[in-house]
This record gives structure tokens, C-alpha cells and sequence, in this order.
């Protein structure tokens, strides 16, 4: 169509990646310049806040880009194609090719915590 031809006026895209200033679902980032206010968004069911100093790509949305959204930070770690991986500070969940659920760090469920503490949380 003849509308996905037409050059933008400004000759910029419409994607930078900047470093969050202010960290949580309202984030603020440094593009050119820091925005505030920036609007997080993540998959479906998958909640997520950037921390102050991620590195996020930012969507600038709106008429003229007025409206600038964080969707993700860069890869970090390996997964193999076909695979998830959800890391948090001392935890991770990662769902094998094969059907396996691998889980760092204290399990809990419905509760009741499954297995023994992780090696750092132990008293002793």
C-alpha cells in the first residue's frame, strides 16, 4: 500500500533503545532527552518492571511519536529456540524442549514451600 512507502517527515524510526531513570511500570528513560511517564508493556499474563539502568527498546507511538512505550530489555543468558526463560533477581523458571520445568531458587506452592531453602537463604 501506498501509505507503508511514504517516508516519515522527521527521517527518524520509530524504535531507540535508552536507559531507565526512574524504574516501574511508569518508567522514565533517556532517549535524546528524558521522558517520563514512559507506559511498560509485556506478553500476555507476563507482568515486568524495568529497574533504574535497564537498557529497554522504546517504541515511540502516537501521531508524531508523543507517546513513547517501553517493550522489553536485550537477551541476556541462552535459551535454545523453542524455549522460556524468566530470570528475577534470585530465581529462574525455564520450560525445556522437552517438557521440563527447571525452577532456581525457593519454590512455594499453594503455600507450602517444596524442597529445601537455596544454599544463600540457609541459616547457619
Amino acid at each position: 500500500m501506498w501509505l507503508s512507502r511514504r517516508p516519515r517527515r522527521d527521517g527518524r524510526g520509530g524504535a531507540l533503545t535508552g536507559t531507565v531513570t526512574v524504574p516501574g511500570q511508569s518508567a522514565g528513560v533517556w532517549l535524546e532527552g528524558e521522558r517520563r511517564g514512559v507506559t511498560v508493556y509485556a506478553p500476555g499474563g507476563y507482568h515486568w518492571a524495568p529497574e533504574l539502568g535497564d537498557e529497554v527498546l522504546v517504541l515511540k507511538t502516537g501521531e508524531s511519536g508523543e507517546k513513547p512505550c517501553a517493550v522489553g530489555v536485550p537477551v541476556e543468558g541462552t535459551v535454545k529456540p523453542g524455549e522460556v526463560l524468566i530470570t528475577g533477581r534470585k530465581c529462574s523458571l525455564r520450560l525445556g524442549l522437552d517438557g521440563t520445568v527447571f525452577v532456581t531458587g525457593l519454590l512455594v506452592v499453594n503455600g507450602t514451600q517444596v524442597g529445601p531453602p537455596p544454599p544463600d537463604d540457609r541459616e547457619g
